[in-house]
């Protein structure tokens, strides 16, 4: 990745809005209808073009493809089939946790809005009725799913016409795969996470040969801590059930250089309390262990902004870079460019301007209204380029 050697560079965590007229594109490519190449070509040529407007040095193609459900997955990997839930089952970890214990009402509140973000506009979420399963052994189906992603990319950097200084696309963690696919299959948690690993790597290894950054998102690492009942212990998360998803990222990415990797974590996007977030203190050591030259994390937001003092006494490993969160997704309110400077400074002051690169805490896309998120994009780029005549002077 490059370093920010003259002034402060920015990118962001991946997901933006989805343009005008292409909603719910990828869900009817996989439902096997008929859809023109070029409205998704052209569709992900305005998100690019819309990132170079702004200025982001370090752009995506917005997730315009991702899904998490049986639809996108059983594209990509064999041995997964849905079933119906059972009593007292649900269809991911997230609607599992001692948070949504604590704050009942608040929750039942919010389901019965079918939303988790509150974004104007946004459609209900349609209710839980089934559970993707492992029933078979998980392998790659080999990247020709993969590469019409690729591709279309490819293809709308192209159609942007404009040097593009560099570009990054984003492939989940085994450790986050399984909040979605429950293992009935497997006969250890530990066997099921490498064979998820390793269905990955294939994928991991395409997005590196296409000359993208690959952002491995991995928002598990930390959010698994409040799904667990009961509750572990902090030293028994963090050295057995988080070690364990660590060291399978890193067999994922065995062969593949540190310096095209970037390693993206949160607390998860959705608009509640957060009250039960693993603090960043406890898992920060585990992080650094990641196999990737730079790291993203969650530092805008009003439960973690503090947690930049930890770099104060942490020391960043040689050739490393940070790439914290300077404008949240977790509220409408557009970040003033002077407090994105301000953010961007402090972790400068603490690991050095050259390894910090400005970006989000999370994707902004369908977790605040459009018209926000890209107004948040600029936020991030004009506060970098007044974070960048302070640290340049």
């Amino acid at each position: 990745m490059k370093r920010s050697s003259d002034r402060i560079r920015t990118t962001h965590a991946g997901r933006l809005p989805v343009p005008a007229g292409c909603e719910g594109l990828p869900t009817r490519l996989y439902r096997g209808e008929a859809v023109d190449p070029a409205a998704i070509e052209a569709g992900i040529a305005e998100v690019v073009a819309r990132q170079l407007d702004i200025g982001i040095d370090c752009i995506g193609d917005g997730e315009f493809w991702k899904a998490r459900n049986f639809a996108y997955y059983s594209r990509h990997l064999t041995g997964l089939e849905t079933r119906p839930l059972k009593p007292g089952e649900t269809g991911s970890t997230r609607t599992f946790t001692r948070e949504r214990d604590e704050f009942a009402q608040f929750y039942k509140d919010l389901d019965g809005t079918g939303t988790i973000f509150h974004v104007p506009g946004e459609k209900p979420m349609p209710p839980e009725r089934e559970r993707m399963i492992a029933i078979g052994p998980v392998k790659s189906k080999g990247t020709a799913a993969l590469a019409q992603e690729i591709e279309a990319f490819k293809a709308a950097v192209a159609k942007a016409g404009r040097t593009v200084d560099e570009t990054f696309f984003c492939v989940i963690a085994p450790g986050w795969l399984d909040h979605f696919i429950y293992n009935e299959h497997y006969k250890s948690d530990e066997e099921f996470i490498f064979a998820l690993a390793e269905a990955l790597r294939e994928e991991y290894q395409a997005v590196v040969n296409a000359g993208f950054i690959l952002q491995i998102d991995d928002p598990g690492l930390v959010d698994w801590w409040d799904m667990l009942k009961p509750a572990l212990s902090v030293e028994e998360y963090r050295d057995k059930f988080a070690r364990l998803r660590i060291e399978a990222v890193n067999h994922a990415l065995e062969g593949i250089p540190e310096d095209r990797v970037r390693y993206h974590l949160c607390w998860g996007s959705w608009h509640g309390p957060h009250t039960h977030d693993l603090p960043m203190q406890h898992i920060v050591e585990l992080m650094l262990q990641v196999n990737a030259q730079c790291y993203s994390f969650e530092a805008a937001n009003v439960r973690h902004e503090h947690e930049w003092k930890l770099w104060n006494d942490i020391k960043l490993p040689q050739g490393k870079m940070l790439l914290p969160g300077v404008v949240s997704h977790s509220t409408n309110l557009v970040e003033h460019p002077e407090l994105v400077a301000e953010r961007i400074m402090r972790f400068a002051s603490a690991v050095g301007r050259d390894n910090v690169i400005a970006g989000t805490d999370c994707g902004l896309g369908g977790r605040v209204h459009a018209e926000i998120a890209w107004a948040k994009l600029g936020a991030l780029a004009d506060g970098a380029q007044l974070a960048s005549k302070a640290l340049w002077r």
